[in-house]
């Protein structure tokens, strides 16, 4: 059975101490998250990502629509959620704490995957940076599997620019990179010696890394509410691509959702 997505939520030790006003705030709203700001905001959405591993058919899923923030310091932000601890003056520098969802499959759900073992759901948790500069958004993030599935490692580098302004439609472009350690790309890539068959050979995946580049949006719909939307492409390192499991190595991710400020 697949595990619904939930989003996650860091708990941290209750009091933090307050913290002065800082008048030159110079965040760049739009751009200090990939989706583009919107205040407080809940809804629903739909999101379409690759059924397995490097496979080239796409399975959808109904995902929560949440960017949430508290005293500018606790944040939920799609499938993200974390705290930011430290700051410069002007906050353009903030270094904190984050946890991401990671998705998983169900074997049955591939053509190539059949009669392997599932890939849970699992949890990435570790410091994030973040650094806006004039011409766009530096993020920076080191996670480890804080679940039970692959026990691995991951550090991305990711920058974030606006494209289109407006009161209307906003519209923010990234591109990345990501490097996984040898654990996690071989769990969700390699083929273990007891799940090999015929036209599957046994395979570990190493250490490798993989590009994305994508665009996000939201537009305002009606009094209170706003249409998100967004479409990422990565590109699947040599060590995930090698896999007899992999269909394709380059991987779309779209999602669509509509939520309301409150």
């Amino acid at each position: 059975m697949r595990p619904t997505p939930t989003c996650v939520a860091l708990i941290l030790a209750a009091a933090l101490p307050t913290l002065p006003a800082i008048a030159a705030d110079r965040i760049d709203r739009q751009t200090e998250t990939a989706i583009p700001r919107t205040g407080n905001l809940y809804g629903l959405g739909i999101g379409v990502l690759p059924a397995t591993s490097g496979s080239d058919e796409l399975r959808s899923m109904v995902l929560p629509v949440i960017q949430a923030s508290y005293a500018d310091r606790f944040y939920i932000n799609a499938l993200r959620a974390g705290v930011w601890l430290v700051d410069s003056d002007d906050r353009r520098l903030r270094i904190g704490l984050a946890a991401d969802a990671r998705f998983g499959w169900e074997a049955d759900d591939g053509r190539r995957t059949k009669g392997m073992q599932d890939r849970d759901f699992g949890v990435d948790v570790g410091p994030t940076l973040r650094w806006q500069t004039d011409h766009g958004t530096l993020n920076a993030q080191w996670g480890f599997d804080a679940g039970s599935g692959s026990k691995g490692q991951s550090a991305q580098l990711q920058f974030v620019r606006a494209l289109i302004r407006g009161p209307g439609l906003r519209l923010n472009g990234l591109v990345g990179i990501t490097w996984n350690d040898r654990r996690m790309n071989n769990y969700y890539y390699g083929v273990a010696a007891s799940e090999a068959a015929p036209g599957r050979p046994a395979y570990t995946a190493g250490a490798g890394t993989q590009l994305q580049a994508g665009v996000n949006g939201a537009w305002p719909a009606g009094e209170r509410g706003s249409v998100l939307f967004g479409l990422m492409v990565t590109r699947l390192g040599n060590a995930q691509a090698d896999s007899p499991i992999v269909e394709t190595r380059i991987q779309p991710l779209a999602y669509v959702g509509y939520g309301w400020t409150f």
